[in-house]
């Protein structure tokens, strides 16, 4: 099974937890001509991480890594799921079931359908669990 084409390359910018630096992150991807698919930002201790599906994630990389962010790339996967009460438990239950730890996750809605962002520790053996339990995963071409 070829696995390669669902793994995702999300950014992670490590960055001070202060007014205006999602601003400035935001900015600089948009003077590139870079769209941000899908974000969430995490807070620890002072600092930030905004992690992100872009279209073009090594344009990012560098143009964010010129500005001097500490930018580094992460393999996602992106599972389709109902938009529905128990959409989430089913894709949680598949992976909690085969051992597979989610070490973060966001999603976002377009109402027909959600699409949840996985963070595991076992990438490939979670995408043949999803794909085994009938669920759908996105290609990485769908957000790049």
């Amino acid at each position: 099974m070829d696995t390669k084409k669902y793994v995702i390359k999300q950014i992670s910018i490590f960055s001070e937890n202060r007014p205006g630096r999602l601003a400035a992150v935001a900015q600089a991807l948009g003077e590139e001509k870079i769209n941000i698919l899908a974000f969430s930002i995490a807070e620890a201790n002072g600092f930030g991480v905004i992690r992100a599906l872009v279209d073009h994630p090594e344009k990012a990389y560098k143009k964010l890594s010129s500005l001097g962010y500490n930018v580094a790339f992460t393999d996602v996967i992106a599972v389709q799921m109902k938009d529905q009460p128990g959409g989430l438990y089913d894709i949680a239950k598949v992976l909690g079931d085969s051992g597979i730890n989610i070490e973060y996750s966001y999603a976002y809605s377009g109402k027909k359908v959600a699409v949840l962002i996985l963070r595991v520790d076992q990438v490939e053996d979670a995408i043949e669990k999803i794909q085994g339990a009938g669920a759908t995963l996105l290609e990485h071409t769908v957000f790049h």
